[in-house]
């Protein structure tokens, strides 16, 4: 065994919902496994994505060899852009994950210098030290790979997420049979999607949605829309066969939904009978019961085609009395209160609202592996150290003691979170130290800019305690003071600001009162003692403390 040592470094994604990233080093190589984003929590005001802080990576930018990527959802690519902006290196990735890659980059500016090398299951590859090698599993969205790493002192193994489907719709069988070898040969290392691992069982098959679908399109007596993953082509490829056989037109609603389908079509994933898809334009030209329209947006972001729908705001999606919606998607955590403004909003409008509420048969079953079947990999790896990813704090620690209670399957159970250095060696495996890892909040409304802290803290304080703008104009000639104002927005109610504002214009005058001819002149003293008077007689009068920002007037 050569000596030296292996690195693991998660820049995020474990004790987080999202933005997976994991950097391996081995001496001068880092190769990045995932580079995801994250939806902002709902104190990030104004921010639309957040992504990995990749500070580590640019400290060390010249051993930055490549990026593999495990599959397309956004939680493992969304981040790329970002990240191709300060690291121009290759990229691999299976077909449909380097499809969705092309469409992001081509968005950002950034495809024509960008090199992209598809990888296939089974066909290894090799990165300086490393030689990987793609295995096969099943997910939520087609062509995924976990990644089977041999370093200099041992193979690793990445499962990105994944379920075991005995029985998946596009017959792409989970490959058992290669965990199983490496788990004979010797594996130093898996690292395992924590993602389900506080429901016990199995996880169902995809197949398992057919029936309750089965159901809907039967009993939907007018339009029937349909709103999942746009990601999920299991799900379109399903509703697309259902409504060919009971004779409805598909339209295909929402820019997402339109892109991936197209790349699914393109590249053999999806298989649509001629005559069946319909601009949205035309629905309004079939009778209700001939029309099956797939909409995106099942999360409930605000601008949405369904958001827009539901609200009667839609060009061509018109959801009336009667109509059927099903929602086959989960719920992200954290997007719980949209989501249900949105049924809300269906059920106003007397539609048959059907959403995943724990009933069988199920509209939606979820992409990620549950305890039975994340016992059943570590049983066939029988990992030398185990490490959980992928999943907050708690599902971490559950996975952890998931691994432990496993006698003999496992030498080690490990954990980690985000920025921790993992040291593997010839003498086993430890937590060596710890880099800043962070997060990045992205505003893509003014063209992907960062928003920095300072500027959250800014959004947070005008949403809670308001704003007071003090307005002096000041004669330029004399020198005077020709009129003191107080405007305020969001600060306090109507019964008492007008009081308040009386008391503060006197607390300006005598500010001013009190200055000398030399601070009259600099006005940023005057801004300065102004807001300092304001917020002590605010703050003890109220007991908040708005932004306040002077403003002076020359006249």
């Amino acid at each position: 065994m050569p000596a030296g040592k292996l690195n693991v470094i998660p820049l995020g994604g474990l004790g987080e919902f999202g933005m997976n990233c994991m950097a391996i080093r081995w001496a001068d190589d880092i190769i990045v496994i995932d580079c995801g984003l994250m939806f902002p929590e709902a104190e990030l005001l104004g921010v639309d994505i957040v992504v990995p802080d990749l500070t580590y990576l640019i400290e060390n930018r010249d051993k930055v060899k490549a990026v593999v990527l495990t599959h397309g959802h956004e939680d493992h690519i969304g981040g790329l852009p970002w990240f191709l902006a300060e690291f121009n290196v290759p990229v691999y990735g299976t077909e449909f994950t380097l499809a969705l890659v092309e469409n992001k980059l081509e968005e950002h500016g950034l495809l024509d210098d960008a090199e992209l090398n598809e990888i296939k299951p089974a066909e290894r590859f090799r990165i300086g030290p490393f030689t990987i090698n793609p295995i096969r599993v099943t997910h939520s969205i087609v062509d995924c790979v976990s990644l089977a790493i041999h370093t200099p002192i041992g193979v690793i193994i990445h499962t990105g997420d994944f379920k075991v489907d005995p029985t998946p719709t596009d017959n792409q069988l989970f490959d058992l049979h290669t965990f199983a070898e490496y788990g004979k040969e010797g594996v130093l290392a898996l690292f395992q999607d924590s993602t389900n691992v506080e429901r016990s069982g199995y996880t169902p098959s995809e197949r398992a949605v057919r029936t309750k679908f089965e159901e809907v399109f039967h009993r939907a007596s007018k339009r029937l829309f349909i709103s999942c993953f746009s990601s999920s082509i299991h799900r379109i490829k399903l509703a697309t066969e259902m409504a060919f056989q009971h004779n409805r037109k598909v339209a295909l609603v929402g820019r997402s939904m339109t892109e991936s389908s197209e790349i699914a079509l393109d590249l053999g994933y999806l298989d649509i009978p001629d005559g069946l898809l319909i601009h949205p334009g035309q629905i309004k030209d079939f009778a209700p019961e001939r029309v099956c329209v797939m909409i995106s947006g099942t999360q409930g972001e605000p601008m949405s085609a369904l958001s827009r729908a539901a609200v009667d705001n839609h060009k061509h999606a018109k959801i009336e009395s009667g109509d059927t919606v099903v929602l086959s998607s989960r719920i992200i955590p954290g997007n719980e209160k949209a989501i249900y403004r949105v049924v809300d909003h269906l059920f106003r409008r007397e539609a048959n609202v059907v959403y995943d509420d724990g009933s069988w048969p199920p509209v939606h079953v979820s992409g990620h592996a549950s305890q039975e079947e994340l016992r059943l990999i570590i049983n066939l790896v029988k990992p030398k150290f185990f490490i959980p990813i992928h999943g907050e704090y708690r599902q971490l620690r559950r996975h952890l003691e998931l691994a432990k209670s496993m006698h003999g399957a496992v030498g080690q159970a490990m954990m980690i979170e985000s920025g921790d250095i993992l040291e593997f060696d010839e003498l086993g495996a430890r937590k060596s130290g710890k880099i800043a890892v962070g997060r990045v909040c992205i505003d893509s409304g003014s063209m992907g800019e960062v928003v920095e802290d300072l500027v959250i803290r800014d959004r947070r304080h005008l949403s809670e305690d308001g704003i007071v703008l003090p307005i002096v104009a000041i004669n330029k000639l004399t020198g005077d003071v020709e009129s003191v104002e107080i405007i305020t927005r969001g600060f306090a109610s109507a019964s008492i600001e007008s009081e308040i504002t009386a008391q503060s214009r006197d607390v300006m005058t005598k500010t001013l009162e009190g200055s000398s001819t030399e601070e009259m002149r600099d006005y940023g003293v005057v801004k300065e003692k102004i807001r300092q008077d304001l917020k002590r007689f605010i703050v003890k009068s109220t007991a908040r403390r708005p932004l306040i920002l002077p403003v002076i007037l020359e006249i």
